[in-house]
């Protein structure tokens, strides 16, 4: 019996690469894959199933399950897990100076179901206690025009969200049109050094390990999903694909963890 041939799509995280190179291989499967930016691998396979079985929002795929759409099934694969409160980007002289300044404020996401997003609005509810109703929300692209969401929203009764087709996020924070914004990918201003724009947590990573030993939580950005009428036809495909990028992960671990010549780029990265 001939192998399966499936093609999926993800970014180049070391953690898969030993898949991606074919030094890892899927019992019974050829498999295919491209590697892509994450915001095109969304777009192409949420809308458009350009492939077999892909990375997904996280929360994308909460949101479509929670709206009757199972033509996507999600296994236990976390490619991508990371804390988010290094995500909140205010102006250096706006009105935000800590977190229980946003009640009234004007707030840019890049869509509302981005798992980003989600994890950064339960952190203001959670942690903070701030009714996300008091806030205006603002959907836009990060750093380009005209991004739209990719989910079928229900937004909960008193929430207000303003999608703005013609300007980035990056373009009205730096205008004072927002007063600040949650994004994953962090707007061309801050990565340029503009001096207005900082984020909202100079020690983040201070923060993100606080929020850990509260929560227990290390917060998951992306699983990945195959299409249901394949895992119909063959269902050992989940447990095998689940295998490989187990077998891929671990390896992946195994070469940052060995102190004897670095990986990686990084002092002490094997701590």
């Amino acid at each position: 019996m001939s192998n399966l041939k499936l093609t999926v799509a993800m970014p180049d995280y070391d953690h898969t690469r030993d898949l991606a190179m074919g030094r890892v291989v899927p019992e019974g499967i050829d498999l295919t894959c491209l590697i892509l930016p994450v915001e095109e691998i969304f777009y192409r396979f949420l809308i458009h199933r350009e492939w077999d079985a892909s990375e997904i929002s996280f929360a994308k795929y909460c949101s479509m399950r929670a709206a009757g759409d199972d033509s996507l099934i999600g296994l236990p694969i976390f490619p991508a897990r990371i804390f988010r409160q290094s995500s909140l980007f205010i102006r250096r002289d706006g009105p935000i100076k800590d977190m229980a300044d946003v009640r009234g404020k004007r707030i840019g996401i890049p869509e509302w179901a981005q798992s980003a997003a989600v994890y950064s609005r339960g952190f203001l509810v959670e942690q903070h206690g701030i009714d996300l109703t008091s806030i205006e929300w603002v959907q836009a692209g990060t750093n380009e025009a005209g991004r739209k969401e990719k989910a079928n929203l229900n937004l909960p009764d008193g929430i207000k969200l303003t999608p703005v087709a013609d300007r980035s996020l990056n373009e009205m924070l730096l205008s004072g049109e927002i007063d600040g914004m949650f994004s994953a990918r962090p707007p061309d201003a801050y990565n340029e050094g503009h001096p207005n724009v900082r984020r909202l947590y100079d020690n983040f990573i201070e923060v993100e390990s606080d929020y850990f030993r509260k929560t227990g939580i290390f917060p998951i950005m992306h699983a990945f999903a195959v299409r249901k009428e394949i895992l119909d036809k063959n269902p050992w495909v989940a447990r095998n694909l689940f295998n490989a990028f187990d077998e891929a992960k671990n390896r992946s671990i195994a070469r940052a963890m060995d102190g004897t010549v670095p990986m990686f780029p990084i002092p002490w990265c094997f701590e």
